[in-house]
């Protein structure tokens, strides 16, 4: 994103531009993040503490969670009118100099110490970050007065918490550069200023190997002794009024409509042009190419898309199944679980911006099938599509459950 080393003041401007919070939450709001994102950093000590020989990812967790302090920080500053790389200068004292920016001031002018892994917590680090977390709570305690502190006093309260920050990632052996670059790149995977489709993984490969760039699919329900204990419902799909697919069921003590799920691999086609469950389905496996034909079209690459589907399943039956959820307002957490998910196969690539749109996609489609038993799922791959509609009287499910009807 920035070439050369980066200075404060591209950090704040584009950390700014990010902040969806702007005429919607008040400073208050922000405050609550930066006291979290502390929090958390402070956990994932704990964590390190507690499970040293079993816990993983505790350098890049850090180096996470000190950009995040990093960004409420920054965006904090901006709503105060106050210049990020004024504030980070302990020697600053005038009020009115903290709004003026030092242009060519770099983070790494502010720590002198190469990167370091860091494999455990030090004792320093942890006294640190406990006035890390002090010095915001003065920050939040000075808010919360009834006549608000003036501009230095402001000033002089972020540049305390700029100050632990700056210490506590250099006792971690971390630089603020690469935590505000990576958290960044982290945004911009979740809200970027252009959405840019990437290229579809099966691009140049022949039709035979190839996810088709459009394609509907029928999905209706069957029933088999309705009404009687016996009562059996299972789901069916067509495609070019050929049945695809095996019979599908809920596969659940509790009923819960999953059988309807293969609407998340068409919406995973569709969206991210992946669906090794669809490849299967259509016997569209990448053959020319043994290592993709296993390694990413074959059995395992199956099941980890199954699981995704069950695991984003679990939780959205707690939501409604995303109804009434935009783009933009689903679970970060939910989306960075999905990825590691993934790690390993060629879609980890895909960012997060687009693995949202493929779930609320899917889910509602899904949504359309539970509550009208049937629908026409319509994929264009091109447009990174999905959409759905009634079936035709024909292929209504009325008829559908009708055994005349296959």
């Amino acid at each position: 994103m920035f070439s050369s080393s980066l200075t404060l003041e591209q950090y704040q401007s584009t950390a700014t531009e990010t902040d969806r919070t702007r005429g919607t939450k008040p400073i208050s709001f922000l405050l609550l993040g930066l006291f979290g994102e502390a929090g958390t950093l402070m956990d994932e000590v704990k964590k390190k503490q507690r499970d040293s020989g079993s816990y993983v990812g505790y350098a890049e967790s850090v180096v996470e969670e000190l950009g995040d302090v990093l960004w409420y920080l920054a965006v904090v500053a901006s709503r105060l009118e106050l210049a990020l790389s004024a504030i980070a200068l302990p020697s600053t004292q005038a009020g009115s100099s903290f709004a003026t920016p030092n242009e060519k001031l770099r983070f790494a002018d502010l720590q002198q110490q190469a990167h370091l892994p860091l494999n455990a917590p030090a004792l320093n680090f942890e006294n640190t970050l406990l006035r890390l977390v002090s010095s915001i709570g003065a920050l939040a305690k000075a808010q919360d007065d009834q006549s608000g502190p003036d501009r230095e006093t402001w000033g002089q309260l972020l540049s305390n918490i700029f100050q632990n920050l700056v210490l506590a990632a250099t006792e971690a052996g971390a630089t603020l550069e690469e935590a505000a670059r990576k958290n960044l790149v982290k945004i911009f995977d979740r809200w970027p200023k252009e959405r840019t489709f990437p290229p579809l993984f099966d691009e140049g490969y022949v039709p035979e190997e190839t996810i088709p760039r459009r394609l509907e699919v029928d999905v209706y329900e069957r029933i088999i002794n309705e009404g009687s204990p016996t009562e059996k419902r299972y789901v069916l799909q067509r495609c070019n009024g050929i049945l695809i697919g095996d019979r599908v069921t809920d596969n659940i003590i509790e009923h819960d409509d999953y059988r309807f799920h293969d609407a998340f691999h068409y919406a995973y086609a569709a969206v991210l042009g992946w669906s090794p469950v669809l490849r299967a389905l259509f016997r569209l496996k990448r053959k020319s190419n043994p290592n993709l034909d296993e390694g990413q079209d074959g059995a395992r690459a199956i099941l980890i898309e199954e699981g995704v589907s069950t695991f984003i399943f679990a939780y959205a039956k707690q939501l409604h199944f995303f109804e009434g959820q935009r783009e933009g307002e689903l679970s970060f957490t939910l989306l960075k679980r999905v990825r590691e998910f993934v790690a390993g196969y060629e879609v980890e690539q895909r960012p997060l911006w687009l693995w949202e749109k493929a779930i609320l996609e899917g889910y509602s489609a899904f949504r359309f099938l539970k509550s009208h038993r049937s629908g026409r799922l319509m994929l264009d791959l091109e447009d990174r599509s999905m959409l759905i509609e009634p079936l035709p009287s024909s292929g209504s499910s009325t008829a559908a459950n009708n055994p005349a009807a296959t």
